[in-house]
């Protein structure tokens, strides 16, 4: 999810935002306000967003100021600049700070969220991996087992065979422990139990693909290391609250 700040004076431009996002796609995302520079900042420091609408003419500090603190505490942050002037100069400006966006008022619905469409597709691209990256980890033939580090050895085994049936004993073999004694030092370094860690691993993988291909649910569940799609279906949902593709479907409502 990402959050957004907004940091004018104006109340009237804060509830036009507002207003905006609540009948778009981004209407779940939260939303923080700030009346000054000192406030945002706090506010940025704490809440990290993944976009700042901020005008330029603020009570206690130029807006290209803010917009560069901002951008020096939080440089992954998006900084959109919404304000009435309409200088070449001060466009510049914004430019050679690192903005990302430069609005007019008052605000057109389609010009923020054409802005909002680039900048959180952008934000979700780069949290996600590529698809076809490698496999994380050294290679099946090279990964051998670190009896000195046991659960750092079958971590990195879970990433390198996260998509195979993998079962407890299994592991606890490839690190030359019994099953019992390994599950309990498992659970001790990572605070979750094996079968969790392993599921949250898939989990994130999962979402990867959803997000970012079309692949049909059942092969994602296959290429995941789930048993069945009904079983990756069950799982997800009790971990994330809904179905795989009611999650698919709130990602690709956001580029449409």
């Amino acid at each position: 999810m990402a959050d957004i700040l907004i940091v004018d004076d104006d109340i009237e431009t804060r509830q036009a935002v507002r207003s905006i996002l609540k009948d778009s796609p981004y209407c779940d995302f939260p939303i923080w306000e700030a009346d000054t520079a000192e406030k945002g900042l706090t506010l940025i420091k704490h809440k990290h967003p993944t976009v700042l609408l901020t005008d330029l003419s603020l009570p206690d500090m130029d807006g290209i100021e803010f917009g560069k603190k901002a951008l020096k505490n939080h440089p992954n942050t998006h900084v959109v600049v919404v304000t009435h002037l309409q200088m070449f100069r001060t466009v510049q400006d914004c430019i050679n700070a690192g903005f990302s966006a430069y609005l007019l008022k008052p605000i057109v619905k389609n010009e923020l969220l054409q802005v909002f469409k680039r900048l959180i597709t952008a934000q979700l691209l780069r949290q996600t991996p590529p698809i076809l990256e490698k496999r994380e980890g050294p290679s099946e033939e090279l990964l051998e087992a670190d009896l000195g580090n046991p659960i750092e050895t079958v971590i990195k085994y879970i990433q390198l065979k996260y998509y195979e049936p993998i079962k407890l004993k299994k592991a606890a073999d490839f690190v030359y422990l019994s099953p019992s004694h390994f599950s309990r030092i498992f659970k001790e370094e990572t605070g979750m139990n094996f079968v969790e860690f392993l599921t949250e691993y898939r989990l994130e993988k999962s979402k990867h693909l959803l997000k970012m291909t079309s692949l049909p649910i059942d092969v994602i569940a296959s290429q995941t290391g789930f048993s069945s799609p009904a079983y990756f279906s069950t799982t997800f949902k009790r971990e994330e609250g809904q179905t795989p593709s009611e999650y698919r479907n709130m990602f690709s409502n956001l580029t449409k």
